[in-house]
């Protein structure tokens, strides 16, 4: 019998994928567990739609990740801490509060986990940040931080 599997299911098959599976394991485990549905042309037809539109969203989402990288490569953000008299920041700059600076000058949402900090910053002055993106896309930008 042929499945289309509707999860993954360990050693036989991932979620979207059509495979032959005897028609007791079918009918006995699989559907009855809600690991795979009977491929119908009907079936056939939703998956095909589903995959449609994912690519899609994917495609829409390579593009404004696209535009954001693009925003966000080169700009300059600054920041203001309190320094000791040595010029060293009482509380270091990390890519939470880099994240939140972008948001907040740039109007651009970075997750904390996409800015990647050797450590966190701790002198006033200017310092080059890297941004990872997913699907291989980044950006560089240049963060100033000055005494409050």
């Amino acid at each position: 019998m042929k499945v289309i599997f509707l999860k993954d299911v360990k050693g036989t098959a991932k979620k979207g994928e059509i495979k032959e599976v005897s028609d007791g394991y079918a009918r006995n485990f699989l559907m009855k567990q809600g690991l795979a549905t009977m491929a119908t042309d009907t079936e056939l037809k939703k998956l095909e739609s589903q995959a449609k539109k994912k690519t899609k969203q994917m495609e829409s989402e390579l593009e404004s990740l696209q535009k954001m990288a693009g925003r966000l490569d080169g700009a300059e953000i600054e920041i203001f801490a309190k320094t000791s008299n040595s010029g060293t920041l009482y509380a270091a700059i990390t890519s939470d509060k880099l994240a939140s600076a972008i948001k907040k000058q740039l109007s651009i949402k970075v997750k904390p986990e996409q800015i990647k900090l050797k450590e966190p910053l701790k002198e006033i002055g200017e310092h080059d940040v890297h941004i990872a993106f997913s699907h291989g896309l980044e950006a560089d930008i240049r963060v100033r931080i000055s005494e409050e």
